[in-house]
């Protein structure tokens, strides 16, 4: 098993109910982040970053989804600062880092490429649902909420805010580390 500090990461982006609007991309609009100590199996830090869209807007549909307005957001940092923030507040470069899924993992690759922002994450990055479907012999990959149903463990906080995913997504971390060895699944 790996031992340190993992970050676990899960966004929020611009989305909408139907087509996307012209001119207008699918880009971040919250980070939550939580800190593990895999030693101790415990997590031991929340953190929650707003971002503010630059070509898109929080569509109604969007804030049904994740409970964020356009007048939240707009009070949010940059997309390259909070790439800045990942990276000398919370260790991005350094640490290992975890998502369920690969959307958190290809939403940064995209907007950086598109906004020429430095990646703010080291190449050490787990699929955690990949994982967890390997250690329960799933053949079908569960969404989070699922996943916590299945692990037996409560959704704490609200559904779609990436601050309260990226805290159940720690919970289910923590039990997949009882039941098979933890380990990047992307490296680059």
């Amino acid at each position: 098993m790996t031992t340190g500090l993992l970050n676990v990461v899960d966004v929020e982006a611009t989305c909408w109910e139907g087509a996307v609007p012209p001119g207008a991309v699918s880009e971040i609009i919250e980070i939550g982040l939580t800190v593990v100590d895999l030693d101790a199996g415990a997590r031991i830090a929340k953190h929650r970053i707003l971002v503010r869209p630059d070509r898109s807007t929080v569509s109604e549909f969007c804030t049904e989804l994740t409970g964020l307005t356009q007048a939240e957001v707009d009070t949010g940092i940059s997309f390259p600062e909070a790439c800045r923030l990942l990276a000398t507040e919370h260790q991005a470069a350094l640490r290992p880092w975890a998502s369920w899924g690969d959307y958190d993992r290809k939403q940064f690759t995209t907007q950086c490429q598109s906004t020429s922002t430095p990646y703010p994450f080291n190449s050490q990055h787990t699929n955690a649902k990949l994982l967890f479907s390997e250690a329960y012999n799933l053949r079908r990959r569960q969404g989070m909420s699922g996943a916590l149903g299945i692990a037996g463990l409560p959704l704490e906080g609200r559904h779609h805010s990436g601050a309260d995913d990226a805290w159940n997504i720690a919970a289910l971390i923590l039990d997949i580390i009882t039941r098979t060895p933890w380990r990047a699944t992307t490296t680059a």
